[in-house]
Parts: C-alpha cells; sequence; structure tokens
C-alpha cells in the first residue's frame, strides 16, 4: 500500500509495526514481523532517513515512528510534485513530438517491435496511456498475450476507459473463453462477435496502434509495427468500425418493451440462446455448456416449440421479444 511512497516491504512491515508501538528495536520488531533482524535494521535506518521514525531517546536502541499525517502527508506531497513536473515534461515531449511529426516520412510514423516481450510490453504501454477508448479485434488464436493475463484491461476499465472487443467466433469454442466473457462483459465492455476476424489489432484513443508484423499460424510472428497517426491508421480505425458494424452483440438486447405476462427459461436455455444467436454449432454450444449434443437439440426444440416457431432464425427474434436471453453472465440484457 506505501509502496507508492517509495517504501519497499520490508519498511511498510517496520513502519507499521512501530505506529503501534511506544518503541521498539529491530530485533524486537523483526521478531514480531517474522523477518530478519539485518534487514529489518537496514529498513529502519531508510525510514529515518525519509523523516518516518527516530531514534527513542528514553531507551537507546530503540526507534519510534513518526506520526503518520505528518511523515506519510510529506511524502505524498513530494510525489503529487514530482507528478506535476513529470506531467509538465510530458506535455513538452509530447509537442516536440507533434512538431516533428509533420516533417515525418512515411516509413516514420510505423514503429517495428522485434520478440514477444517487446510486443507485449507495447501492448500493456498502449492500454496504460489509453484516456477514452480502446478498441481490439481478437482472432481465435492465442496471442502473445492470452486474455486471461491481460491484467491492464481490467485497470482501464477501472479508470474509465471504454472497450469496445469484436473476438472471433472460433475463440468461443476455447475451454473457459466463455467465462472469460462473461466477466469482461461485467466489467463493462463492449464485445461482439465476427465470423472471421481480418487481424489481430489494438487501437488506443483511435491515436495509436499494434498489429503483428506479419500473419502466421498465431499472429505472434517476430514482432508487431505500432501505428502512429497517418492515412495508415485511419484505415486501421476503418477497418475495426467495419468489422464492429457487421458483428453480433455478444449479449442480445432489443428495442421492444418486455410483457409482464410473458414466460420465462432457466439459465442454462438463457446461455444456449445467447450461443445460438452468436453462431456457434450444436457441438460448440454443448462444449460450452458441459451438455451433450443431443442434449442442445433437444432444448432447441423444446424452446421452438415453446415459442411456436419452426426455424432457428425466428427463435431468436422470438426469445429476444420475450425477453429470455440473460447475456452470458446471467443478468438480464437491457
Amino acid at each position: 500500500m506505501l509502496g507508492a511512497l517509495g517504501l519497499d516491504a520490508v519498511e511498510e512491515a517496520a513502519y507499521r509495526r512501530l505506529v503501534t508501538l511506544a518503541s521498539g528495536s529491530a530485533e524486537s520488531i523483526a521478531s514480531l514481523e517474522g523477518l530478519p533482524a539485518p534487514a529489518v535494521r537496514a529498513a529502519l535506518g531508510s525510514l529515518e532517513d525519509k523523516g518516518l521514525v527516530a531514534r527513542s531517546t528514553a531507551t537507546p536502541g530503540d526507534f519510534v515512528a513518526s506520526p503518520p499525517a505528518l511523515a506519510l502527508g510529506s511524502l505524498i506531497v513530494q510525489r503529487q510534485d514530482e507528478m506535476r513536473r513529470s506531467e509538465l515534461e510530458l506535455q513538452r515531449l509530447a509537442e516536440e513530438y507533434r512538431g516533428a511529426a509533420v516533417s515525418r516520412e512515411l516509413t516514420e510514423v510505423v514503429d517495428v517491435v522485434h520478440g514477444a516481450q517487446a510486443v507485449a510490453q507495447r501492448f500493456a504501454q498502449l492500454q496504460r496511456g489509453a484516456t477514452t477508448e480502446v478498441l481490439a479485434l481478437v482472432r481465435s488464436s492465442i496471442a502473445v498475450v492470452a486474455p486471461e493475463e491481460n491484467v491492464d484491461e481490467e485497470v482501464a476499465l477501472a479508470r474509465g476507459v471504454s472497450y469496445k472487443v469484436v473476438v472471433e467466433r472460433a475463440a468461443l469454442e476455447r475451454p473457459g473463453f466463455l467465462d472469460l466473457l462473461a466477466e469482461s462483459v461485467d466489467a463493462g465492455e463492449c464485445i461482439r462477435v465476427a465470423d472471421t476476424v481480418p487481424v489481430r489489432l489494438l487501437v488506443a484513443d483511435r491515436s495509436l496502434a499494434l498489429l503483428p508484423l506479419a500473419p502466421t499460424a498465431d499472429d505472434s510472428g517476430s514482432g508487431a509495427l505500432v501505428i502512429h497517426p497517418s492515412g495508415l491508421l485511419d484505415a486501421l480505425v476503418q477497418l475495426f468500425d467495419l468489422v464492429w458494424a457487421g458483428a453480433r452483440d455478444v449479449s442480445p438486447t432489443t428495442g421492444e418493451p418486455l410483457q409482464e405476462s410473458l414466460d420465462d427459461v432457466d439459465e442454462v436455455d438463457s446461455r444456449l440462446l445467447t450461443l445460438l444467436l452468436a453462431g456457434l454449432t450444436d457441438q460448440a454450444i454443448g462444449g460450452q455448456l458441459g451438455i451433450s449434443v443431443r442434449t442442445v437439440q433437444r432444448r432447441i426444440s423444446a424452446l421452438m416449440a415453446r415459442a411456436g416457431v419452426s426455424t432457428r432464425f425466428q427463435l431468436g427474434h422470438e426469445a429476444a421479444r420475450r425477453g429470455w436471453f440473460r447475456g452470458l453472465n446471467g443478468t438480464s440484457a437491457p
């Protein structure tokens, strides 16, 4: 918690312990915290330099904690000053970058990133730097950074950054991927499904894009391209918008008001309908729900009879009208 103020784990543990004591020695704190005495002794020396502890005048060899509001407050002010200076420097560098961008050649608006580690770093940086919106095209194959490992997505969503994601339909057949999408929808992402996705793509604030350097079986290849503002970036953003417009929502919605007298379906049937609308095969639906293909087909037939329709297309329309969809997360679609 106090790492943001420049304290390491041992320093934080020592200071927190001293706050609860009248005074304490390195040995007593080490014993209470289960830490090596030399490490605690070094931490107390560092805390003393930072003004967080002082040597006890009553008990030689002991330390006392400085008042948190005073000691930590000054560190917070110091960090705030450093952040303000960093923001000013960022603005200055951004202005210089924009000025240089005017005279750039075409080859200078494309950065080539080599190696999986470097690609993963750029992938994280684009999301960390986004302020309003992230656009993504997700293919069925595993990328350098798997969706379940993308921790920066959750952090960006918490900051208020919106996510619009188009997922290739075949990806839904991967074990556990459906639950991952449900968590993303719960977190506030807008997700759609397309039959195919032309390329793996990530765009931050429609001003910076990342895509594979060369297409391979898994798109990890030998690196990636970072595209700066240019005609190429505009084309990639338009490509995303076209794919998005032709994709289907993961959680279907309907503008028709629901009638209070209409019946309901259980959660399994609701999830089945969502996957059916997304275009998954009966076998893929069964795999996601943990039921057999025969059970999937039997449930679909029962739903068609219940809705009074003769085709699966009609079933999708009628299910939306009746409010049978709860999306992937089990909650009713708006």
